[in-house]
């Protein structure tokens, strides 16, 4: 049987041969970063799946929101409706809309805060 040079051993390894090290990903759930990505990813999707409700004027104008901050629906009473102050209705939009986007940012940081340890990491868009 013929002796194998180092050589040989070293391209074989150099070529991507040999066993995977511990950490450098293609031993399943060993890569730490694939695991953090995963979990980032399913709190983004869960986010996306979430519906809260943001509301003014004790609820006469409901706006619903994602959890992402995307506004999905608006709902006006009617008795809130005066042609003679629009200015009012527009101002309790805009609140409500504010009302929603605070709860979504609050359920953002603490979904991601469980992933990232509180720390705030750019691209994740927490505030």
């Amino acid at each position: 049987m013929a002796k194998s040079s180092g050589r040989n051993r070293f391209m074989r390894r150099a070529q991507g041969g040999g066993m995977p090290r511990p950490g450098a990903g293609g031993m399943g759930g060993n890569n730490p970063l694939a695991a953090a990505q995963e979990m980032l990813a399913k709190a983004q999707q869960d986010l996306e799946a979430a519906r809260i409700e943001g509301s003014a004027g004790g609820g006469a104008v409901r706006v619903t929101m994602s959890g992402d901050q995307k506004v999905l629906g608006v709902a006006i009473e009617p008795e809130v409706v005066d042609p003679d102050d629009v200015e009012m209705l527009q101002d309790l939009i805009m609140a409500a809309i504010g009302d929603a986007a605070e709860k979504a940012s609050a359920q953002q940081a603490e979904s991601f805060g469980a992933i990232t340890g509180g720390l705030n990491l750019p691209g994740l868009g927490l505030q």
